[in-house]
């Protein structure tokens, strides 16, 4: 069974940073495309950053030069570290296949972003 768990989140005043982590069982990184995403109060899921199985990397305009993702194979983790935080980053955050129909469908993790 496959099971991703997402871990990190909190609160954060603007400006702050945060560390998300995506840990998976059954699955292996490293041989599908991978994202992150979020989804706040009344907004649809939306991908923020993806990783492919080789490595090259995808950001959303609205997280471009504030966001990394990454993934560590040897321990079957994700990351997205997420810099200079804005209140509009705030909201539920998941990692999932890229693309995924169903994405922000998991456990997730809260990002709170004060101003």
């Amino acid at each position: 069974e496959v099971q991703l768990l997402e871990s990190g989140g909190g609160s954060v005043q603007a400006g702050g940073s945060l560390r998300l982590s995506c840990t998976a069982s059954g699955f292996t990184f490293g041989d599908s495309d991978m994202g992150w995403y979020r989804q706040a109060p009344e907004n649809e899921c939306e991908l923020l950053s993806s990783i492919s199985s080789d490595g090259m990397s995808y950001y959303a305009d609205s997280v471009k030069g504030r966001f990394t993702i990454s993934q560590d194979n040897a321990k079957n983790t994700m990351y997205l570290q997420m810099n200079s935080l804005k209140p509009e980053d705030a909201g539920w955050y998941y990692c999932a296949s890229a693309p995924s129909r169903n994405a922000c469908a998991g456990w997730g993790t809260q990002v709170t972003v004060s101003s």
